[in-house]
């Protein structure tokens, strides 16, 4: 936002006309702008390719001897481009009544006597608005109590002041190269100030209310919350007193505004502007008028302050002093000022401004990140932010998913104190105690306290939560999305209490390297610490060092020296200088496991077929066998039935010459007794073959449930056995490694590599691999397996230590 924002007014309107009553800087400066590309005249003839020039202009360059100081800056005026109020005089008035101070004044007198421009352009070619010094904001001896930016105060404060119809919402005005944002609110009909109701609201006309545009958005509550619900905790009421302005004085209008140089539309992706505005408008616009909103209906806050500040304008004006002069004083004798004062500069040091408006602390801040959005290099894309990488909501909420860039909030990440432990921590500590707060809220600060306190780099948020018998979600992450919020602590990867964790520095520095040596040196010169510029080089080259790469092997190396390099660890993550690198694995199919995994699976298809085949020939066996024996059974039940119903004896059948008939009654009895021994061994051997093909048929029965239960695990359908085929006759190849991209989702094939692996592992190996070779994808870090798969970092080293052959390690920032 230091890039666009020019300044802060406050404006109000009365019965007596329209005011600008106070803004912040003095003299405000626009960036300059072009009508045409600005040729360069480092060599002859440099206007030669410019059309315009070669059409209007009378001399021809290139018949002149070239020198560079013959290039006047006045040649340049016309490439500046200039509003239409600069090239001619307003002569229109916009207001017949007259302004609420004189108008006869002197010129204000530079400060220091010295009468050099303040206003020259960068680029040394005189204004830097216009680059002639011709405009009103420019000139030496013009009226810096009358203009503002190039424009009448009194013509400011009028469009600024709107109609009350469109008031008590967001107002948005572009003029020419400037962009005023603003929430202004106006008194009732009669003159009161009164808090609006919501069906006030719903009644109001404006822009809010066009189609297309949410009033949700634009017009957004004034009304305290404790008015709301009343003091119910403490057992009172609240009563609003309603101010009425005293005779024709009293404001009927004030507009706290936002002046912005207009972004070049060009330069960002489309809505980005939208979007840019929208931010500026709800952090910082909307609540500082809410604020002097409900001061003003309680305590007539802002009509004594703007009262205040014009006599003190009127008084310097009519004696001639010094707009600066008045400028100074004025944060002197007033609340409002200093706090516009602050404002401004704390937002263009991207910083949160601290500011208190009559007696009323209030933290304002913009996303770190929001002049990103006006680079379309940088874009920021809001709608990925609003899920983490998983797809879950962000921890973040909406507020901070936008523009601030922060790293994800997990449970295996770590809280960074900014405060150092001293000034700012005894500063929050105080807040907390002389806050006028409630018992419930009492008790709330009170925890975050002890929250802060344990707070360090060495404990994750979920072992914070665990200590602290704490919920995640509900009470630990709202702890740090509000110290993120207020700038008193960061997100950062959580550092081994031994400095064993591996560090790289980052691409960008976020200051200069020579000025983030000095502070360092200021910080640990007298410790023995190496400079900074060798300590990055230390731990930038320490990464491709195996296997000791880190921070204690490469730079502290002592145990006695750990808690002074913790701190330098501490110095450097408050800074920016370092980034934690970590762990991520991949799992490995190598050429060795896929050939074992197809010969097994060949041999599986050999027995399969084979196990069919003797399957189709048993069945055909008993299918014959089955048919004779129901035909010679069906044979003899017929007999019997004969015989037991006609004549109850037995009844000869008449037999084929095809079928084998005992003749018992042409035999001998020697003959006899000789066939019948020879039938009963027959007999007897026929049932020691039936057995031994029982126990046969029990073995072979046995046999394949153990071959079934191993296919039922080799594969788990026909059509997973279709993708086998699939995989191996369009060339799969067994040759090359390959690698397991999702293990969780793993397909059949990589079920079995994965089975393979561990083939002639210990059991209690094997099942802490199947446990969280899940998050073997090499986007789960080290930290985050830890916590998901809740074993200790000594178990994930033993698991790595058996797989090594499989696994591909490597380290990447989170």
């Amino acid at each position: 936002m230091s890039e666009t924002l020019i300044c802060v007014l406050l404006v109000t309107s009365s019965a007596k006309g329209s005011n600008l009553v106070y803004h912040w800087p003095p003299s405000p400066q626009t960036t300059p702008r072009l009508a045409r590309p600005l040729p360069t005249n480092d060599f002859p003839g440099s206007f030669s390719d410019n059309p315009w020039r070669a059409a209007n202009s009378t001399d021809h360059i290139t018949e002149e001897k070239w020198h560079p100081s013959t290039l006047a800056p006045e040649d340049l005026s016309e490439y500046y481009w200039q509003r239409s109020s600069v090239r001619r005089p307003r002569a229109v008035s916009f207001s017949r009544q007259p302004p609420s101070h004189p108008t006869s004044r002197r010129a204000s007198p530079s400060k220091d006597g010295s009468g050099r421009n303040d206003d020259a352009s960068p680029f040394g070619l005189g204004c830097g608005r216009c680059g002639s010094g011709a405009c009103a904001g420019c000139v030496q001896t013009g009226d810096e109590y009358d203009t503002l930016l190039g424009y009448s105060t009194e013509f400011l404060a009028q469009i600024l002041c709107p109609q009350s119809s469109m008031c008590h919402q967001k107002f948005e005005l572009v003029v020419d190269d400037l962009a005023f944002i603003g929430h202004p609110v106006c008194a009732d009909g009669d003159g009161g100030w009164r808090f609006k109701t919501d069906k006030a609201r719903a009644a109001a006309r404006g822009r809010g209310s066009k189609k297309g545009q949410s009033p949700q958005v634009e017009e957004r509550n004034l009304t305290p919350e404790r008015m709301e619900r009343g003091e119910q905790n403490s057992g009172r009421t609240l009563h609003v007193q309603t101010t009425t302005g005293t005779g024709d004085s009293g404001i009927k209008t004030f507009h706290f505004v936002l002046v912005l140089d207009l972004p070049d539309p060009s330069s960002s992706a489309s809505g980005n502007i939208a979007r840019y505005f929208d931010t500026m408008y709800q952090q910082i616009a909307f609540n500082v008028t809410a604020v002097l909103y409900q001061e003003q209906v309680l305590h007539q806050y802002v009509e004594t302050e703007c009262e205040r500040l014009s006599l003190l304008r009127d008084e310097y004006a009519n004696r001639g002093e010094s707009f600066a002069d008045f400028m100074y004083e004025a944060t002197k004798v007033s609340s409002i000022a200093p706090a516009m004062q602050t404002l401004y500069e704390s937002i263009k040091k991207q910083d949160v401004a601290r500011i208190t408006l009559h007696d009323l602390p209030l933290e304002l801040q913009l996303p770190p990140h929001l002049d990103s959005l006006l680079h379309a290099e940088e874009d920021v894309e809001p709608e990925e932010e609003v899920n983490g990488e998983d797809g879950e909501p962000n921890a973040w909420g909406p507020e901070m998913s936008f523009a601030w860039r922060l790293p994800a909030l997990t449970p295996w990440k770590a809280l960074l104190r900014l405060d150092d432990e001293d000034e700012q921590g005894y500063e929050l500590y105080m807040q907390l105690r002389t806050a006028q707060l409630h018992p419930e809220e009492r008790d709330l600060a009170e925890q975050l306290l002890r929250f802060i306190d344990l707070a360090t780099v060495n404990l994750s948020l979920a072992d914070m939560a665990s200590l602290l018998d704490w919920n995640l979600e509900s009470q630990v992450y709202p702890a740090v999305r509000w110290l993120v919020l207020h700038r008193k602590a960061k997100v950062v990867d959580v550092v081994h209490q031994g400095l064993k964790t591996v560090f790289s520095i980052p691409q960008k520095f976020p200051e200069p390297l020579a000025a983030l040596s000095e502070q360092f040196a200021a910080t640990f010169a007298q410790a023995g610490v190496p400079p900074l510029p060798k300590l990055l080089v230390t731990i930038s080259t320490a990464t491709h060092t195996q296997p000791a790469n880190h921070f204690y092997a490469t730079v502290v190396r002592s145990k006695e020296l750990i808690p002074l390099y913790f701190d330098v660890v501490l110095w450097m993550l408050k800074h920016d200088l370092l980034i934690r690198l970590h762990l991520r694995i991949r799992i490995i199919a190598t050429p060795e496991l896929k050939k074992r995994v197809r010969k097994r699976w060949e041999e599986h298809v050999m027995r399969k077929r084979s196990r069919s085949r003797a399957r189709s020939i048993s069945r055909s066996r008993e299918r014959a066998n089955g048919g004779s024996e129901r035909g010679r059974g069906r044979g003899r039940g017929r007999g019997n039935a004969d015989d037991e119903d006609e004549k109850g004896g037995p009844v000869l059948e008449p037999v084929s010459e095809s079928r084998s008939v005992d003749y018992w009654v042409s035999l001998s009895p020697k003959t006899a007794r000789e066939h019948t021994r020879r039938r009963d061994s027959e007999e007897a051997g026929d049932k020691a073959d039936s057995d031994e093909e029982a126990q046969d048929r029990d073995r072979r029965e046995r046999d394949r449930e153990k071959t079934d239960e191993y296919d039922e695990e080799f594969l788990s359908s026909s059509a997973d056995e279709g993708k086998w085929d699939e995989y191996y006759q369009s060339g799969g190849n067994d040759n090359i490694a390959s690698m397991i991209r999702d293990p969780a989702r793993a397909t059949p094939l990589e079920r079995r590599w994965l089975a393979g692996m561990s083939e002639g592992k210990d059991p209690h190996i094997v099942r802490r691999f199947e446990r969280i070779h899940q998050y073997f994808d090499g986007k789960c870090s080290d930290d985050e397996i830890l916590y998901r798969a809740e074993i200790s970092r000594k178990i994930l080293r033993e698991v790595i230590h058996h797989y090594e052959e499989y696994l591909q390690t490597f380290l990447h920032p989170s």
